[in-house]
């Protein structure tokens, strides 16, 4: 079996690479409901927007726009295990019952701390990668924000200057995410149901926008589809499903339940003591989490109630006559918990005569899986927020 030659090789070098960087930051009927006025919620939510954020939100997703790379071709090829394969079309739905929300990953290679708001083709090409083909199911928005880079992070070998995490550096890049949360609340949401996505330190942006503006909002809790919280530590009360990050909203357990929380990283094998995810009190959100009765949550998108389930891979393709390949029945997922940590646990299927190639921790066993926690589930993620739109406009 290929074990060596990843699909991601020649892209993780201009772009992927921006998903590692998370280390230093890192219903009733729609017509029936009325949209609440976002939150201006506690001082430290308030404080923390710069009196240099934009008036104006510059979106990299939204619906209506010209170049939007989360509604870019979805065509796959379908190959199998015995290395058969087929043509399968996917496209954006006309008019979704539900939006989605999405903050994407360090991506930026600019030199300063933060970045700026131009879009760049990192900032295309992981929307794409990764909020693309949820245009199957919702409306998908996507701000652009004033991250921490790369060279703030000090993880690229071409970074200038020291790491520049800094709680100022911080505050700028979520003062973005919840200006254009209001944005969008104030001119697009008009009572939708929403689901908010992220990934590494969008992941993070979100925990703190969830956190501050809906988790102690009954309103704003009625309109939340679901939160996919991937690769950020997200925390609950320990053995519980609650607490921690969210004291009202709850892990999904089931594909039908909504207002709930779906949040995982993955690995190939038990996280070590140094492992950036799956650990509270370690890696990215170390600081905050330190001292507390707490522990990271994993739900496994292939089966919210537990045991293990097919994980259904979807992955931008380089050497196909389609922009994506899908490889079915090339690996199982199950969360799984030791020494402190919980995670989500990849298996590949090995059946005899798969050549199909197979995900490797490329980056270490401290870093895991981190660079396909989204594209190693994407076709459940789909598959879930379809489920919990039906259920949400029952």
């Amino acid at each position: 079996m290929i074990r060596h030659k990843h699909w991601w090789l020649g892209f993780c070098l201009s772009v992927i690479l921006g998903l590692i960087a998370t280390v230093g930051i890192a219903c009733s009927d729609e017509d029936k409901k009325t949209t609440p006025e976002p939150s201006t919620t506690t001082a430290a939510s308030a404080s923390a927007a710069p009196t240099s954020a934009p008036s104006n939100t510059v979106w990299l997703c939204r619906p209506g726009l010209a170049d939007n790379p989360c509604e870019s071709d979805m065509t796959a090829t379908v190959i199998s295990a015995d290395g058969t394969s087929t043509t399968e079309q996917a496209s954006p739905v006309k008019d979704p019952p539900i939006d989605c929300f999405y903050v994407y990953p360090t991506v930026s290679g600019q030199k300063t701390l933060n970045a700026n708001l131009n879009i760049d083709p990192a900032q295309k090409s992981v929307a794409m990668m990764q909020a693309s083909r949820l245009s199957q199911v919702c409306k998908v928005y996507a701000p652009m924000y004033r991250q921490l880079t790369l060279a703030a992070i000090n993880i690229s070998p071409e970074a200038t200057r020291p790491a520049g995490d800094t709680t100022e550096a911080r505050d700028i890049a979520y003062g973005d995410v919840l200006s254009a949360w209001q944005d969008y609340f104030a001119h697009y949401n008009n009572g939708r149901g929403v689901v908010l996505i992220g990934h590494s330190q969008g992941t993070m942006m979100l925990t703190r926008l969830i956190a501050a503006e809906i988790d102690p909002n009954p309103e704003l809790r009625d309109l939340l589809v679901s939160a996919l919280m991937i690769g950020g530590n997200v925390t609950v009360a320990t053995g519980r499903d609650v607490g921690g990050d969210f004291q009202n909203i709850p892990a999904c357990r089931s594909t039908d339940q909504t207002r709930c929380v779906v949040a995982y990283s993955t690995f190939l094998e038990p996280p070590p003591a140094n492992a950036l995810f799956g650990r509270a009190g370690t890696g990215p959100r170390a600081t905050e989490q330190a001292g507390k009765d707490v522990e990271v949550l994993c739900v496994n998108p292939a089966s919210l109630s537990g045991g293990t389930g097919p994980l259904k891979p979807y992955n931008p393709a380089d050497s196909l006559s389609t922009p994506w390949v899908a490889y079915p029945g090339l690996y199982t997922g199950h969360c799984e918990s030791s020494g402190g940590a919980n995670w989500l646990q990849v298996d590949a299927t090995n059946v005899a005569g798969d050549e199909r190639p197979v995900v490797s921790q490329v980056l270490g066993p401290t870093w895991g899986l981190h660079l396909v926690d989204v594209n190693i589930a994407l076709g459940n993620l789909v598959e879930l927020v379809a489920s919990q739109a039906a259920a949400f406009m029952e």
